[in-house]
């Protein structure tokens, strides 16, 4: 489970600033906080690389090339929000707050349509925490998600939509809107492959994914774990999913990407060829999760079901 591991990184993390702090400080109070300062500064480094990779990329890419404001603001951004989801949601909050399917009396039918959401590579169901409160506060009934096991085929984790699409239905009575971030929108895509042509556009009512890298992207060549390799720009599983697809399928779903995301470029991967495509300018990767206007936005096409 994602969760244990990223525990584990969080615990090892906190123990070792601990021990340099006790050792350092009583020689030198000014070294023991710049070794600490050191290590964010390595963080901060590694998050600037993976922009200045995008932007090399991007070159020949048709979306507009962000200004430097918006890079650097998508960097401060996303350095924060990472500490946050990596450091605190996914692995101590991801079971803290439950689906939330309020019954309904018999014969009764939901006036507000239920969600799906499916996270990203590396994450868990934690990730959607602020979407969560956000949901049941509108009175959306949602299911969130764990994909597991963590660095498996995409198409083994069907049957985990699958399931959640059920218990939503069967809650509110009418077909979910999926809503996916990154990996998230292409396990979105291989469950609506894995059923039956005639009932996959009764199953779903809209699809909306969150920098997802429906063609691929320039990371996936580093990755070795099954899900990381299917992801590939250009890759044979990407390729193989459009190939299966109906022609009409892209038309229920809405794909945002951005000109500043930091894991899926070249920036048009993330739009999928017959879909309502919108660019969010300035936001990274994880970012675009809870940027307020793309989160007003995908609430407001929610609410329209």
């Amino acid at each position: 489970m994602n969760a244990r591991w990223q525990q584990a990184v969080v615990i090892f993390n906190l123990l070792a600033t601990i021990a340099w702090l006790a050792w350092q400080w009583p020689r030198s109070p000014l070294m023991a906080l710049a070794g600490v300062a050191a290590a964010l500064a390595l963080f901060g480094l590694v998050l600037g690389l993976q922009f200045v990779t995008m932007l090399r990329v991007n070159r020949s890419d048709p979306a507009p090339r962000p200004s430097w404001p918006q890079l650097a603001t998508a960097w401060w951004a996303e350095a924060r929000l990472a500490l946050v989801v990596f450091g605190w949601r996914q692995p101590f909050r991801h079971s803290f707050v439950p689906d939330w399917l309020p019954p309904l009396a018999p014969g009764q039918r939901a006036t507000r349509r239920g969600v799906v959401l499916v996270h990203g590579f590396l994450c868990n169901r934690g990730f959607w925490l602020p979407w969560m409160a956000v949901l049941r506060e509108r009175g959306h009934a949602y299911v969130a998600v764990t994909l597991e096991p963590a660095f498996g085929s995409m198409d083994d984790y069907a049957a985990t939509i699958e399931a959640a699409v059920q218990r939503v239905t069967e809650a509110t009575g009418m077909a979910p809107v999926v809503v996916g971030h990154s990996m998230g929108g292409l396990v979105a895509r291989a469950w609506l492959r894995s059923l039956a042509p005639d009932s996959a556009a009764a199953r779903v009512h809209r699809v909306i994914t969150l920098g997802t890298p429906h063609g691929g992207t320039w990371a996936g060549r580093f990755s070795r774990s099954v899900n990381g390799q299917q992801m590939a720009l250009g890759g044979d599983w990407v390729q193989q999913l459009q190939q299966d697809e109906p022609a009409a399928r892209a038309a229920r779903f809405t794909c945002w990407y951005s000109n500043c995301d930091n894991i899926v470029f070249p920036a048009g991967t993330a739009m999928l060829l017959g879909a309502d495509n919108r660019l969010v300018e300035g936001v990274a990767h994880m970012q675009m999760s809870f940027d307020p206007a793309v989160m007003r936005a995908c609430l407001e096409e929610i609410a329209r079901g």
